[in-house]
């Protein structure tokens, strides 16, 4: 671990149905060296935020670039978490070089849309697809299809987000 290196600022989003489940989205399979182990390759929709960005700004932004979705309304939030981002030894131009982890802050979203809105292979912002499919699930299963180094705040984000799930 580099702790010279700042943390990425990072907002997260737990998208919940009217069933109190949540979207994930599953990563492209050449998604970069954030992908380390077959079959953990599901996560809920996140992504940096730009300097000055309102935080429920952002958090909208990245809904709609990884996954088409503006029909949501605020539920809550939660303070900042960290995770440390695993050894990267690949080009210094990634954010893997860049940064030690993620600090994040989590909002939770009430979906008002109909599921034929969510769209994540179409690129929109001039941002690619990070996401070749999606699905609804349960908030205290997604944990155990994330990569190993973000899987304790998303323990702590199903916890902080139970009383909205199903």
């Amino acid at each position: 671990m580099t702790t010279d290196k700042p943390y990425r600022p990072n907002v997260g989003i737990a998208l919940f149905n009217a069933d109190g489940r949540v979207l994930i989205g599953h990563r492209f399979k050449g998604d970069g060296p954030e992908i380390i182990l077959p079959g953990l390759d599901w996560q809920m929709p996140q992504g940096g935020v730009d300097e000055g960005e309102n935080l429920r700004d952002a958090a909208m932004r990245e809904l709609w670039e990884e996954t088409n979705v503006v029909s949501a309304d605020y539920l809550g939030e939660t303070d900042w978490f960290t995770y440390e981002f695993p050894p990267y030894e690949g080009p210094q131009t990634h954010r893997l070089a860049k940064f030690r982890g993620q600090r994040q802050k989590w909002f939770a979203l009430r979906f008002t849309g109909k599921d034929d809105e969510i769209d994540p292979l179409t690129p929109r912002n001039g941002q690619p697809a990070e996401f070749d499919a999606w699905r609804w699930e349960h908030l205290d299963r997604v944990a155990d299809l994330v990569v190993p180094f973000r899987r304790e705040v998303y323990r702590a984000v199903a916890r902080e987000f139970a009383h909205l799930a199903s």
